[in-house]
């Protein structure tokens, strides 16, 4: 896993989100430079397509729901595209899973405003979803909370 920088993190407020309001429709869309290894999170009520990168689809896709008593955090990552064949998918899959923690340490770092006024977040679970079109790949994980991700920077 390649270490977290935060001066290597841009994050960008869209729709009226601000860096403490609101948890409901509250959508993360992290993405990154090949090319500089810089990191780029867009935070609004809806994912930024607009940053996304429909060839590569390296990004990590996240948000807060909740099931009336508890906070969880719903993630997804595109393991591979239908013309991709199986060894591919794999290791994008090896890739994904490698960099996760980088990832959700970028997510929490960027988004420490709402943390900080929401603590309970932070013992919210993280549910990674893998899509896939291989069965063997198409998997839903648990990476546990984000108290886990906010000790790395």
């Amino acid at each position: 896993m390649s270490n977290f920088n935060p001066e290597r993190l841009s994050v960008e407020y869209r729709d009226g989100v601000t860096a403490t309001e609101s948890i409901i429709s509250r959508h993360h869309t992290l993405t990154h430079s090949d090319d500089t290894g810089d990191l780029f999170l867009t935070i609004g009520t809806q994912f930024a397509w607009n940053t996304v990168n429909p060839e590569l689809r390296d990004e990590v896709l996240g948000e807060w729901k909740t099931n009336g008593h508890y906070w969880y955090y719903n993630a997804y990552v595109i393991v591979n595209t239908q013309n991709q064949d199986f060894d591919t998918a794999i290791r994008r899959y090896e890739v994904f899973r490698r960099e996760l923690p980088l990832a959700l340490t970028a997510i929490r770092y960027g988004d420490r405003l709402l943390f900080d006024r929401y603590p309970t977040l932070d013992n919210g679970l993280i549910i990674m979803n893998f899509m896939s079109t291989y069965p063997q790949l198409y998997k839903q994980e648990m990476y546990g909370t984000f108290s886990s991700y906010s000790t790395l920077f």
